[in-house]
């Protein structure tokens, strides 16, 4: 069991980690659409998913996994109205159509100004699964929420 932790995204803001790797699968904590070298989280769906996605690849890429290899992601979004765009974004990470679910959630947590879709998910470390989903994050309390499961 090892611990995975890197500045590439946000410290968790709780008594947990980024992420864990316990025999080859690698497990990420919810990941928010925070720019983990300022802090800031952008404005809109789409800049906030994007930021979300960026931040599980960092978590996997300092695992030495990637989003090639994320079998299953989960999806919480605050909003189902922004799942189109929630999802134009998840398409271009996710790019070997990761097995997934998506719902609706009334709030999420948030240490910062908001999220509209958080992410967390699981990877493995070798050449099997895949990596990770990131949602938008505007607020996170009022959108979204992510789970990835993959490989190494």
């Amino acid at each position: 069991m090892r611990v995975i932790d890197t500045i590439n995204a946000p410290g968790a803001i709780g008594p947990y980690s980024q992420a864990f790797e316990v025999l080859g699968l690698i497990i990420t904590s919810g990941q928010i659409p925070v720019d983990p070298a300022d802090g800031s989280v952008p404005e809109g769906i789409a800049a906030q998913a994007e930021q979300s996605c960026k931040n599980v690849r960092a978590i996997l890429d300092a695992a030495g996994s990637s989003i090639d290899h994320v079998v299953k992601t989960t999806c919480f979004l605050a909003d189902m109205g922004d799942f189109a765009a929630f999802n134009e974004v998840y398409a271009k990470y996710f790019t070997s159509k990761p097995a997934r679910s998506c719902v609706a959630v009334k709030a999420l947590p948030v240490r910062n100004q908001g999220a509209a879709a958080p992410v967390n998910g699981a990877a493995a470390l070798a050449f099997s699964c895949g990596q990770n989903h990131v949602p938008g994050f505007q607020e996170i309390r009022d959108r979204g929420f992510t789970s990835i499961l993959c490989t190494r």
